[in-house]
């Protein structure tokens, strides 16, 4: 069980997280690429990911990042990875030195680990320059791999999450907003729980919290083992996902040709920042059940995303949909 204690302080001090974060989605994405569930979900993922990965730096990542249990805390720093990607592996590769011993020691004693210590795990907890330079080209290769081609589809995902955390905020304040995250996150003020493999109080003492999206996060959220004292807590929590995300950043032409006319290039406008199925209907003068074939007209498409939350459906634009608004012309009724 996890949980976590707030303060008025901390209540006034929660934030989502802007955007993806590289390094939460390279541990996360990685630790599940063969040994996590959800078939549906991660399935075509893993199927077009796993024949582009092996050799040594992907073994050293795998002795890194185990498929459960505790991974060392450098490799995700609340300091984050939410930025450039590379701005995000210097901060990594600048751990101190005593983070690195103190967190592949506790790696070196998970009863949890099955792989042995990659040979480098001496040299990177002693800051070992040349250990450190081959991680980052770890890091690095995999992200590119595995995923930077479906990098618009992640962001597309979080975006739409984070459009029902905006209506939740909008709607009920910061106690809607953390109530928004149930069965996953269960909001019992002043303290949020989650199901969690070992027992964890966390006390914000008025830090605040920051909640952080992520694609790859299954099942239950994570957060770090042992952080800093000086750094803003930060709580890794799943997204639902859209049926055939992975395929979803380019329209297909069959449908594209469906895409001309009037009503469904309001509805490209108008989900830009996220709206129900209910709202599109009104603001538009038409049925729920024409909104419903509208919209899925334009996410068969790859256009938009259709997230539940509740009882609503909330959508919202990806990337190629934003690309089709920006190119213009509107087509005829």
């Amino acid at each position: 069980m996890l949980r976590l204690h707030f303060t008025p302080d901390d209540l006034a001090r929660v934030r989502v997280a802007a955007g993806p974060d590289h390094l939460w989605e390279i541990a996360n994405s990685f630790q599940g690429l063969f040994h996590g569930a959800d078939t549906v979900s991660f399935g075509p993922w893993r199927r077009l990911v796993r024949p582009r990965l092996g050799g040594p730096a992907d073994r050293l990542l795998a002795g890194l990042l185990p498929g459960r249990g505790y991974f060392p805390d450098f490799l995700t720093p609340a300091a984050g990875g939410q930025g450039e990607l590379a701005a995000a592996l210097d901060t990594v590769l600048g751990a101190p030195r005593a983070a690195l011993r103190d967190d592949l020691a506790l790696l070196a004693a998970s009863p949890h680990r099955r792989r042995p210590l990659p040979d480098l795990t001496r040299a990177l907890a002693d800051g070992d320059p040349e250990a450190l330079r081959r991680l980052g080209a770890a890091l690095y290769g995999y992200h590119r791999r595995a995923l930077a081609p479906y990098w618009p589809q992640i962001r597309a995902q979080i975006d739409a999450d984070r459009a029902s955390r905006a209506r939740a905020v909008l709607a009920g304040g910061t106690d809607g907003l953390l109530a928004s995250f149930g069965p996953v996150l269960r909001w019992r003020p002043p303290v949020l729980e989650a199901d969690y493999p070992v027992r964890r109080e966390v006390r914000l003492d008025g830090r605040g919290l920051v909640l952080q999206p992520s694609c790859f996060c299954t099942r239950r959220p994570v957060t770090l083992a042992f952080p800093s004292p000086d750094w803003t807590p930060v709580l890794v929590y799943p997204i639902d996902h859209t049926p055939g995300w992975v395929s979803g950043g380019s329209p297909r032409a069959a449908e594209l040709g469906a895409l001309l006319g009037r009503t469904r290039a309001a509805i490209l406008e108008d989900v830009v920042t996220g709206r129900t199925t209910g709202e599109l209907a009104a603001r538009l003068g038409i049925s729920g059940a024409a909104a419903s074939q509208h919209t899925a007209v334009l996410r068969r498409a790859g256009l938009l995303l259709s997230v539940r939350h509740s009882k609503y459906v909330v959508h919202t634009i990806t990337p190629a949909g934003l690309v089709l608004l920006e190119a213009g012309p509107r087509g005829p009724v």
